[in-house]
């Protein structure tokens, strides 16, 4: 048998053993990778993170200047600290309205607004705030926007805070910390212990008693 012969005798009977190695590295490598996948868990230490999100946000409100602002809540005892970051809401004013009062907790109101949950690794190693309500789609546009009828005490405490602030034509981003919103709650697409972020438009404020009008 000539040389040549020999050694592709010997390649073919290597062969299937080199691609059986391969096919089981490969095989390992893509459970490997799913299994990963599959445990990516984008809420892991969901409380602790949220904690640490918001303390960063009130920071940002105490060195903010004129446009933040950190309220301390209605809904608690008068006794509450303010700046305590449980008993406080952060608020960032994109835009100042032209009204001159603030509703009251029985008083009902129409607002535009838009849910976030804080910002979160998904496991591609996107960063994806979700979305968990909206009014609205797309940009905010005061035109052709349907303000929501509500009173302001259907609000969670913190939500509710933030509209007894607001004056008609405010624009506020508000952050809310999860011990005035949900709390260990969990609520539809809101996980336990979450910080909410919401943009409110307040659009128009009608008092206890008033007949409210048709949108136009």
């Amino acid at each position: 048998m000539t040389k040549t012969k020999m050694m592709k005798r010997e390649t073919l009977r290597l062969f299937p053993s080199f691609m059986g190695c391969a096919c089981a590295f490969f095989f390992l490598l893509l459970t490997s990778c799913s299994s990963e996948t599959a445990e990516y868990d984008p809420y892991h230490d969901w409380q602790a993170r949220n904690a640490e999100w918001y303390s960063q946000i009130a920071d940002s409100a105490r060195r903010g200047g004129s446009d933040w602002l950190m309220l301390k809540t209605l809904t608690k005892s008068p006794d509450a600290q303010s700046g305590v970051t449980a008993d406080s809401i952060c608020v960032h004013i994109l835009h100042r309205g032209t009204g001159s009062v603030s509703p009251t907790y029985s008083d009902s109101v129409r607002i535009s607004f838009r849910g976030w949950l804080m910002p979160a690794q998904q496991a591609d190693g996107r960063t994806e705030e979700l979305i968990f309500t909206q009014t609205y789609y797309g940009d905010y546009d005061p035109v052709l926007a349907a303000p929501q009828l509500a009173g302001v005490q259907s609000f969670t405490p913190g939500f509710a805070t933030a509209l007894q602030y607001m004056v008609e034509g405010d624009d506020w981003m508000v952050y809310i910390p999860q011990q005035l919103a949900y709390g260990a709650t969990v609520k539809g697409t809101i996980p336990a212990y979450s910080t909410l972020r919401f943009r409110i438009q307040l659009v128009a404020i009608y008092p206890l008693g008033t007949k409210i009008p048709d949108w136009k």
